[in-house]
């Protein structure tokens, strides 16, 4: 769906895309992560031909749309057909009703009236502004214009959907519907990119991340890998309750007593196994045992330091 060869985006003296490569496959919802200034809105611009970087290449559903400093503008206009976008920062017309903001973007897409409409009725019941259909949006909240600006991006169909930070200004039943809609695209065969700075929201819902740092893909993989890769590194961290007290003296592993019966091991291993046999030999048992896995935003902070 989208492909990221050797990028290069300079602002005179500030390389904002430093070689970037990455690449999307079809049905991937992907979360793409950096810390502010990393170059996520200079990667989404640059997919979408609003700026142009100096080298590299960019393929979007299977069209070369640019190439070493010059877009196809045939096969850019092709793709861009296929996809939804949904700015991080718009303008909406303040006069204009739901209804007629998604009639004008409707046009855009050359969609016919009869489209138009069953597709406006289809995006606003799904985003939860049927029922102001025809109210001003100058008289929006700010959660409503962000579930309209996703309306506006969902009213082709498209194939792909590239999202700049989609849940900002959103309330909880906002995000969690917002989450929703994004699973249900999935579960269509729909294509997500989208960037985000909020880590817990792309955990949620992401089966790929990727992370730009200065301008750099630094890492590109499965939540479960990227999570198993960092325990494997950084070491197992495994709660245990056992029925009765249990004796880690002379153990090469790391253990804190948490309280009667209960203690953290921690271990450049997983040593689930090892364990278990060690509190037999004790004769204990097992109540509980948990490896505490590190959150994404705990190894987000972690690669970027």
């Amino acid at each position: 769906m989208i492909t990221v060869d050797n990028l290069v985006k300079v602002y005179r003296d500030v390389r904002a895309l430093d070689g970037l490569n990455l690449k999307v496959k079809p049905g991937q919802v992907y979360g793409f992560l950096g810390p502010n200034g990393a170059g996520k809105s200079t990667t989404i611009l640059s997919l979408l031909g609003l700026i142009f970087p100096q080298k590299g290449r960019i393929e979007l559903l299977n069209e070369e749309v640019f190439r070493n400093g010059r877009f196809d503008e045939g096969k850019l206009v092709k793709a861009k057909a296929r996809i939804g976008y949904m700015p991080e920062h718009a303008t909406l017309w303040e006069f204009l009703t739901p209804l007629q903001t998604l009639d004008i973007i409707g046009k855009a897409f050359r969609m016919s009236r009869a489209e138009r409409e069953k597709r406006a009725e289809e995006v606003l019941k799904l985003v939860n502004l049927w029922e102001v259909k025809n109210r001003k949006v100058g008289k929006f909240s700010k959660g409503m214009r962000q579930r309209l600006l996703l309306a506006q991006a969902l009213i082709n169909d498209p194939e792909l959907l590239i999202l700049d930070e989609p849940m900002t200004g959103l309330d909880p039943k906002g995000i969690a519907e917002f989450k929703d809609i994004i699973r249900e695209q999935r579960k269509a065969g729909k294509t997500v990119f989208f960037s985000s700075h909020i880590l817990a929201h792309v955990e949620e819902v992401c089966d790929t991340v990727g992370v730009i740092v200065k301008g750099k893909l630094i890492l590109e993989d499965s939540i479960e890998n990227i999570k198993r890769e960092f325990l494997r590194k950084a070491g197992y961290t495994i709660i245990v309750e056992t029925n009765r007290p249990v004796d880690f003296s002379g153990v090469g592993w790391n253990v804190t007593p948490l309280g009667e019966n209960k203690y953290r091991v921690v271990s450049q291993e997983d040593i689930r196994e090892e364990l278990h046999d060690f509190v037999a030999s004790q004769g204990a048992k097992i109540l509980t045992m948990q490896v505490k896995e590190p959150s994404l935003e705990e190894i987000f902070l972690k690669m970027v330091k």
